[in-house]
């Protein structure tokens, strides 16, 4: 593993507990001497991770839309800064550049990269790790709904558990270098129910 991109939120939250975690998690990327991949912006959370990753020594690249880079929300103290046309750009970049993927408390686009690339790994487009980092229990209700869905015969328990779930960083890097890929098909057929 070389890199991990992580998806987070662009606004800071109302927990310092959000700040302090994107930046415990920005620093230990770097220790390990992983590099991070993240979505290049300067403001929320998205500008503590990349702050402390760049502070620890790390190698740090932001993939953001030229639209964000106009609204100047654009991070100008990473040395590798790709400028893209679209979000859907964005998101093809980050996937290929990064070897695991990690959500932190966000929004709509967090859940939505880290559903696609989850969604993904389980059609078997590609075999990386997928995980959440549950700062101060921010995903419980998501992975309550996660749990009903396999129960309700809409997900495969192996591909419910490919989601990992830590809550600190030395946990989720354990975590994601023994990740194992489930060589399962997706598809849940009438006599399995």
């Amino acid at each position: 593993m070389r890199r991990i991109c992580v998806f987070l939120g662009s606004n800071p939250g109302r927990r310092p507990d959000y700040v302090e975690a994107a930046r415990a998690l920005g620093t230990a990327i770097a220790q390990e001497g992983l590099g991070l991949v993240y979505g290049g912006s300067s403001v929320g959370l998205m500008g503590a991770l990349a702050d402390a990753a760049l502070a620890a020594g790390g190698e740090v690249i932001g993939i953001i839309p030229q639209r964000l880079v106009d609204k100047e929300v654009a991070h100008n103290g990473i040395a590798d800064l790709r400028v893209v046309a679209s979000m859907h750009e964005r998101k093809a970049a980050m996937a290929e550049l990064a070897d695991a993927f990690v959500a932190l408390p966000g929004g709509a686009g967090t859940l939505e990269e880290l559903f696609e690339v989850w969604t993904w790994a389980q059609l078997g487009s590609h075999s990386k790790p997928c995980a959440v980092l549950n700062v101060a229990g921010y995903y419980d209700g998501l992975l309550t709904f996660l749990d009903h869905a396999e129960t309700e015969g809409f997900m495969r328990p192996q591909h419910r558990n490919m989601l990992l779930v830590a809550d600190t960083p030395a946990a989720l890097f354990r975590q994601l270098r023994d990740y194992d890929a489930p060589n399962v098909t997706k598809w849940i057929g009438r006599a399995e129910r």
